[in-house]
């Protein structure tokens, strides 16, 4: 029997009820005319289109005096602030370089009067329609499906063209148009035109420069068809799949189909999509069903009671590589500990989504529950390698971004197709990390407001050359600094990644998120409840389930580095100074001439070398330390540095008097 939601039910009779504006006309003929026939005789054009091309708008301009023009959008967006923005800007820049190809002088017009341009701040109807007046009085209406293009008015493609003449219709078709122009648009300004940089003066957008003169408005989100949203995204990952089958054109890009090409497509069809399933190129789409206690990749349910002996096996080869690193040079116990830490983060992101959004519902931090995490340091660290097991422990597959392709408009289009299970960005420098990646994380709300609770974590592996990380965003990534290697020769012939990568499945995980969510709803509720003080720790109790796992599928002792964590294990001051502490430490224990103290100060002094590097420790140390930078040294209070650093550095200083002022 089927069930309906009331509320549901009552809100489509409402849609049922609602009453629509619908213009009755008589048919009188159909005609053959050009464009040029359609619009001429007339003086005065006022248009609302969806294309912001000026091709075909410069010809037509032509014939007029004056003229509005109103441009929408074809595409769906929620007509959020932040879209609203993009959307204008994008606009603007389409008008100015198709103005520059076709010889019109847009600001010119503007400037004179004669012409006037809108884009939306609100969303836009789907009207396409052209007012006509000529100073003798007569008046045009023309409507129907076709933009104010070449293709639609030059028939190359089928569109619906109707036109009305006479007062009675222009009357009522104005009236749509002005209150139109005036609740939903903006007007582009000569000086919007003349700008090449808007981040500089992103107040000459159209929508500030309407704030400007009615000083306040209201931007209010619309609630989007998400069928269309997804039938869009669809559409495109289906033609991109197709187009790799289809038999090629020829230079005049048409395609010959007879039977035997049709076979053939098929053919291609078919192994390709051998091809991708195997090479899993794509994203995956990992989405948890909180509700159900399910959790479904890629469409297909996974199986959340694995068998023991398969749980045992996975948690076999997950310790088998994590002592691994016991051949790594430099600190390999520090190096496990924090791969360890990591490892644990990055099982746990999926579950951010769901707890952000509930802390945001709640007015409580988000910052408890990360969505970005940075491993970054030496070369031939297996950074890379780590990543890819772990994703293939999560989902089955091994998937990363390579760097080249790494912008904050990519990253953010990813985080709409793709669901639950990290996007790994491998190899990452410091001039890519500081352009793109800093903004992004910096604003970190993706996906709460629009409460999509299978928005991705990033992770973004990378070398020594990102030195230091500023603290608005340690306290927002989970940050993996590693320090310890193979050699060479070491890297070609290590087998034990090869080993596992191969032989892991996905019980271990399975078995993890079966746990996890039992534990969940719990989290949800401490959330949720205003007399709890304190945000619950999720990686705590993540970390618990996990070890608990391996030590019921192990006969062997767990490594010293597989512990129970909370939060202070990642944003502990002494973790997030973790890299600054080691720069210290190290430079005192093989440099004490780069330190000097002021007894009458009482302050402590170390030169760093380069201005840079006093920089990066700076801003790498907690706020509360309060060390100060001077050129290229830094500057601390010699009793905070000593507890932080844990450094008797006054008592050190009376053994080497001659270092002290």
């Amino acid at each position: 029997m089927k069930t309906y939601n009331q509320d549901s039910l009552f809100d489509k009779q409402s849609q049922n009820n609602h009453k629509l504006d619908v213009v009755r006309m008589d048919y009188i003929e159909a005609q053959a005319l050009t464009w040029k026939e359609l619009f001429q005789g007339y003086e005065k054009l006022y248009a609302i289109t969806y294309s912001s091309a000026i091709g075909f708008a410069s010809e037509l301009l032509k014939l007029f005096d004056y003229a509005e023009i109103i441009f929408g959008y074809e595409g769906v967006i929620n007509y959020d602030l932040h879209e609203v923005m993009a959307y204008q800007q994008r606009t603007i820049e389409n008008l100015k370089e198709s103005a520059s190809n076709n010889k019109i002088d847009l600001a010119k017009r503007i400037d004179d009067g004669s012409l006037k341009l809108h884009v939306a701040d609100k969303k836009l109807s789907h009207e396409k329609l052209y007012l006509l007046e000529a100073n003798d009085g007569s008046k045009r209406v023309i409507t129907g499906s076709a933009n104010m293009s070449y293709s639609a008015f030059r028939g190359l493609q089928r569109e619906n063209i109707i036109y009305i003449d006479g007062d009675k219709a222009f009357a009522w078709y104005f009236k749509q148009y002005l209150e139109l122009k005036s609740d939903s648009t903006s007007e582009i300004t000569k000086k919007a035109l003349g700008i090449e940089d808007f981040t500089e003066e992103v107040d000459e957008l159209p929508i500030f420069n309407k704030v400007k003169v009615q000083k306040a408005m209201i931007i209010e989100k619309e609630t989007v068809n998400v069928d269309a949203i997804k039938f869009v995204f669809s559409v495109d990952d289906l033609s991109k799949q197709y187009k790799k089958s289809i038999p090629p054109s020829d230079r005049k890009g048409k395609v010959f189909l007879s039977p035997d090409k049709v076979v053939e497509t098929r053919r291609r069809l078919i192994e390709n999509k051998r091809i991708d399933q195997e090479m899993r190129s794509e994203y995956p789409a990992l989405v948890l069903d909180y509700d159900n206690k399910r959790a479904v990749l890629n469409d297909i349910p996974l199986n959340l009671e694995p068998d023991t002996e398969e749980i045992r096996r996975d948690a076999a080869l997950f310790l088998e590589y994590m002592n691994g690193y016991e051949k790594f040079y430099g600190n390999v116990a520090e190096m496990q500990s924090k791969y360890y830490a990591f490892a644990v983060w990055f099982l746990t992101s999926p579950f951010m989504a769901i707890m952000r959004i509930t802390a945001e519902r709640n007015n409580r931090p988000q910052l408890p529950y990360p969505v970005f995490g940075l491993i970054y340091g030496k070369s031939k660290a297996g950074k890379t390698s780590f990543l890819e097991t772990l994703l293939k422990m999560m989902i089955g597959q091994k998937t990363k971004l390579v760097a080249p392709d790494f912008t904050r408009t990519n990253i953010d289009g990813l985080k709409r197709v793709v669901k639950g299970a990290p996007i790994i960005v491998d190899d990452l420098n410091q001039s890519r990390f500081s352009t793109h990646a800093i903004e992004m994380i910096k604003n970190d709300d993706f996906g709460v407001l629009e409460n999509n609770e299978s928005f991705p974590a990033v992770v973004i592996s990378a070398n020594e050359d990102v030195k230091a990380v500023a603290p608005e965003i340690i306290r927002r990534t989970v940050i993996c600094h590693v320090q310890a290697g193979l050699t060479n020769r070491e890297v070609m012939r290590d087998r034990i990644v090869r080993k596992v990568q191969s032989n892991i499945g996905t019980a271990l995980y399975r078995e993890f998120l079966r746990r996890m969510f039992e534990i969940i709803p719990s989290l949800i509720d401490e959330l949720m409840d205003q007399t709890i003080e304190y945000n619950p720790d999720i990686l705590a109790e993540a970390s618990s389930v996990f070890y608990e796992i391996l030590s019921e599928n192990t006969d062997v002792e767990l490594p010293i580095f597989i512990r129970r964590l909370s939060l202070d294990d990642y944003f502990g001051e002494k973790i997030t100074s973790s890299q600054a502490i080691d720069t210290i430490r190290r430079a005192w224990m093989i440099n004490k001439k780069a330190f000097s103290y002021d007894k009458k100060q009482n302050t402590l002094t170390y030169n760093a070398g380069q201005n840079w590097d006093a920089s990066y420790i700076v801003k790498e140390l907690p706020e509360d330390l309060e060390a100060k930078q001077s050129r290229e040294l830094v500057v601390f209070d010699i009793d905070k540095a000593s507890k932080f650093f844990e450094i008797d550095f006054k008592k050190e200083f009376s053994w080497i008097g001659r270092f002290v002022k």
